[in-house]
């Protein structure tokens, strides 16, 4: 055991820990203000903001991070005071502590980029240290009518929390698990029953107990959780593998109080089972590294599936090759998942600095903003949600700037002065992510921006669209910290539509509110595509942006308009105009403008015998070809040369033979050709 510890070999892994510990602080201590503003306490994210800033100190201190070890030290310390005052903190402490944050964060950033980490501000210590947090008389804790040796082992902080949940309509059980061999062959252990009880109830607590050694207890250990809930008693029992549960007494304080933290230092609990999760963090930079051996893979695929096809039309006997190639694809699709699952990221992870961002927007423009979140279970690949997470900032610095009214205006119009903005999403199919971000502000004023952009006012939130996302246009006079630039929306298209070939849509009414929505892919390297034919050119297009294949009879195809001619208010596609104007073809009772792409292409004239089916803002878009081959996973690769990349193609991909296909994104094709903006030479170079 010769030479010096090398610490840098720990960095990648600190950086890691204090970025989850410093999500978690902030996520606390916006739930302590919001406990604030509500005229209650927040027991439970007090103790765990003090539990993660002292991880985060000890980390660094191992590290040799002094700078983020003296500022987390001084939040311990005003933590500690609000402790001992038995007080909520106060809107300028929680403003503090925020500051503290972004200046551990920063700090953080400069160890990641090799810069130096520079000392702590000693304003910002002198601020922390100064706060006031005036002493006052301890109020009465909680009353809990439990065993002794229960009581014993529970702390203010706890019992305030049990307090809280019984005072918000929720019972107070204690529920006892008692390990043995039997349960452990059956892989049921405190860390699986902590794990199945927490879905259905706020565990407060598990104490570990000394019982008498028995048949039913041979260790002679059991573990008391100490739980609110709202679930029958049947299903917490039967979460926890116990007989059943009993119901605590609780006497709540008037008023309710902020948890005091222990005494003691609060390292890891003694009553803590250790939770061994199987997580192992992985650089982004490997995974990277997989999906592209396993792009490799793909293309070798196609590869082996051309060369077999050779063999059978030689008349080879292939059904051995075949039934390989069969398993291989298994293999391949099964490969594939495994390796995307490993790069998706939850939403909700996504979404974790979402209420920081509006938090700072509400308190540069003076308006009472509420966030409301529902991400649900959705996960998205983690390329994509770099690139989307711009995107969603931007829709929530024109949602609090420019929609939700001053908090007089709202009075006024009978709304109550606090402004609601709402952030949801859903996956639509195994390939798309829907992401709306609404509120409930004044809505669009269509005429303000016809004016601004010199245009007739839109009739339909289509044509709104088309509007308020040109390059430079903003409704503000003046531009502030917040915006007025005019390239928020411009920005939001260019990464919805054109980086991420997704789709953006609004709707907006007056004085009721507006929502935007992206309908983004879950991942974009390795995607499900369609093949098709147009004329002797093969082209891919992914399967999520096609809603149907249809069959086309040139008997029942309808000359439409002339070009420039107006139809219900909408301008019809000029790429059909060809022998008597736009082409048109009827599905369920729904007249669908058709677009031949052999034509667009100028690739002969082989007739269109199929369509494929895409829609664009609620309104649908046919799209006429040769020959639908099949479907099949390919592995995109962007163009990126600016002298070839084209509205309407997404990037090219290798199918086997050598040569680039492209691939289609045929909902901002259709965009552009109902615009007027086909660009049709343009298509038709690249296509060749």
């Amino acid at each position: 055991m010769g030479g010096a510890l090398d610490v840098n070999e720990f960095v990648a892994g600190y950086l890691v820990e204090v970025e989850e510990h410093l999500s978690a602080s902030t996520a606390n201590l916006l739930a302590a203000e919001a406990a604030l503003r509500g005229g209650e306490s927040s027991p439970k994210a007090i103790r765990e903001l003090f539990r993660a800033l002292h991880t985060i100190k000890g980390l660094s201190a191992m590290v040799g991070v002094e700078p983020i070890v003296d500022l987390a030290h001084a939040m311990e310390t005003v933590l500690r005071a609000a402790d001992r005052s038995a007080g909520s903190l106060s809107a300028s402490s929680i403003e503090v502590l925020l500051r503290g944050l972004r200046s551990i964060e920063e700090r953080a950033r400069a160890l990641a980029e090799r810069k130096p980490v520079l000392p702590a501000a000693p304003e910002l210590l002198a601020a922390l240290t100064a706060l006031d947090l005036a002493a006052a008389p301890s109020p009465p804790v909680p009353t809990i009518g439990a065993d002794p040796e229960i009581l014993a082992k529970l702390g203010p902080g706890e019992r305030v929390q049990l307090a809280q949940g019984v005072a918000g309509g929720r019972r107070a059980l204690r529920v006892d698990f008692v390990p043995s061999p039997a349960r452990t062959a059956e892989g049921v252990n405190i860390t699986t029953v902590r794990e199945r009880v927490g879905k259905l109830a706020e565990i407060v607590k598990v104490i570990p107990l000394s019982v008498p050694a028995s048949e039913g207890a041979p260790g002679g250990i059991a573990f008391a959780l100490l739980v609110l809930t709202s679930a029958p008693d049947e299903e917490v029992a039967r979460a926890a593998a116990a007989d059943g549960v009993r119901a605590l007494t609780v006497e709540l304080p008037v008023p309710p109080v902020v948890a005091a933290l222990a005494e003691r230092e609060p390292d890891e609990p003694a009553d803590r089972e250790p939770q061994l999760r199987g997580v192992v963090r992985v650089e982004v930079a490997r995974l990277d590294d997989a999906l592209d051996k396993l792009s490799a893979l793909v293309v070798t695929r196609f590869r082996l599936a051309r060369a077999a096809a050779d063999l059978r039309s030689r008349g080879v006997d292939t059904r051995d090759l075949s039934e390989i190639l069969r398993e291989h694809d298994r293999t391949l699709r099964d490969l594939r998942g495994a390796i995307m699952r490993a790069r998706m990221i939850s939403v909700a992870e996504l979404l974790e600095r979402v209420p920081l961002v509006v938090r700072g927007l509400g308190r540069a423009t003076g308006k009472q903003v509420r966030l409301e979140i529902d991400a649900g279970k959705a996960e998205l690949d983690k390329a994509v949600a770099e690139r989307v997470f711009p995107a969603i900032v931007h829709l929530l610095r024109n949602a609090v700037d420019h929609a939700i009214e001053p908090p007089a205006e709202r009075r006024r119009l009978g709304k109550t002065e606090e402004g609601v903005v709402r952030v949801s999403c859903f996956e639509r199919s195994s390939h798309q992510l829907e992401l709306s971000v609404a509120d409930d502000g004044r809505g669009i004023d269509r005429a303000l921006v016809a004016r601004r952009a010199g245009r007739p006012a839109p009739e339909s939130d289509a044509a709104l669209l088309d509007l308020i996302t040109l390059p430079g246009l903003s409704t503000l006079d003046q531009a502030t910290k917040t915006s007025g630039r005019g390239l928020g929306m411009d920005i939001v298209r260019r990464i919805a539509v054109e980086q991420l070939s997704g789709e953006l849509s609004v709707s907006t009414s007056p004085r009721a509110g507006t929502t935007f929505t992206l309908r983004i892919p879950l991942t974009l390297t390795i995607v499900d595509a369609f093949s098709f034919l147009c004329g002797d050119q093969l082209f891919v297009t992914p399967v999520a942006g096609v809603e149907e294949v249809v069959e086309i009879d040139a008997a029942r195809v309808l000359r439409g308009p002339a070009p420039g001619e107006a139809r219900g208010g909408t301008m019809l596609p000029a790429p059909g105009e060809a022998r008597g104007g736009t082409m048109l073809i009827e599905r369920r009772g729904e007249v669908v403008p058709l677009v031949d792409l052999g034509a667009l292409f100028e690739l002969g004239a082989s007739p269109a015998r199929r369509a494929l089916v895409v829609r664009r803002h609620g309104a649908p878009f046919a799209f006429g070809v040769t020959r639908v081959i099949g479907q099949q996973e390919v592995v995109v690769r962007p163009l990126e040369d600016p002298l070839v990349r084209v509205p309407g193609v997404s990037g090219s991909t290798d199918l086997g033979d050598g040569r680039p296909t492209l691939v289609l994104d045929l909902v901002t094709l259709s965009g552009r050709l109902s615009a007027g903006r086909g660009g049709r030479g343009a298509l038709a170079r690249v296509a060749s």
